[in-house]
C-alpha cells in the first residue's frame, strides 16, 4: 500500500503577509532578482571602522537562498534571538560580541571584558594571532522557520550602504529610525 503524504506549502505571498502582521514591521517586500547581484557586490565592499575587514555572511547565506524578503523594521520589532555582530581572529577565535540590553547587568559584574559600546564587549585575555574581522552572522528567524514549507531559514542585516541601496529600490527614505533585515529560505 503506497501512502502519499502531502505537506502543506508555503508560498512567498503568505510569508510576507505573517511578516507584514508582526509589531514593527513598516514594510515587507521581496527582494528583486536583478537586486541580487547589486547586494552582493555592496556588501563584499563594506569596510569597518579602523581599516578592520568586515565579513557579512549573514547577508552571502541569505542570498544564496531561494526567496529573499525585505523587512524595514521600527524600534517595536523584536530583538534578534542571537548576536549580530561577532569580532572574530583566526577564523573562529571571538573576541569580542553584541551583547542585548538584558545581558548588560551580566557582563558588569564580569573583570574578563571591555565595553567597546553599551552594546559590545571585548575579551582582551584572549590573544589572536591573525588580525580581526567584524562577521555578521546569519542569524535564525523562528517565526518562518515553523511555517511549512519553509527550510534554510536566515536573517541578516546588511551594511549601511546595502540597506541604503534595497530601501532606494522601492522609493524609500533613509530614516534613521528605521533598519532593514533580510531574510531568506528555501522550499521544503
Amino acid at each position: 500500500m503506497c501512502v502519499r503524504v502531502m505537506f502543506n506549502m508555503v508560498s512567498i505571498e503568505e510569508v510576507i503577509g505573517f511578516i507584514s502582521k508582526m509589531d514593527g514591521s513598516r514594510h515587507v517586500f521581496p527582494l528583486m532578482a536583478d537586486a541580487k547581484e547589486n547586494l552582493l557586490k555592496i556588501e563584499e565592499s563594506v569596510k569597518a571602522s579602523f581599516g578592520i575587514n568586515c565579513a557579512n555572511k549573514g547577508v552571502m547565506q541569505c542570498l544564496a537562498r531561494k526567496n529573499i524578503i525585505v523587512i524595514i523594521k521600527d524600534s517595536r520589532f523584536r530583538p534578534p534571538p542571537e548576536p549580530t555582530v561577532l569580532l572574530v581572529a583566526d577564523d573562529d577565535m571571538i573576541i569580542g560580541i553584541e551583547i542585548f540590553p538584558h545581558q548588560k547587568a551580566e557582563y558588569l559584574e564580569r573583570d574578563d571584558v571591555v565595553f567597546l559600546s553599551d552594546e559590545f564587549v571585548l575579551f582582551p585575555n584572549l590573544k589572536p594571532k591573525n588580525r580581526e574581522c567584524f562577521v555578521m552572522p546569519p542569524v535564525s528567524f523562528p517565526e518562518v522557520e515553523r511555517m511549512p514549507g519553509t527550510k534554510n531559514v536566515v536573517s541578516c542585516s546588511p551594511s549601511p550602504p546595502g540597506d541604503m541601496y534595497v530601501r532606494s529600490l522601492h522609493g524609500l527614505p533613509d530614516d534613521p529610525k528605521l533598519a532593514s533585515i533580510l531574510l531568506g529560505y528555501d522550499d521544503a
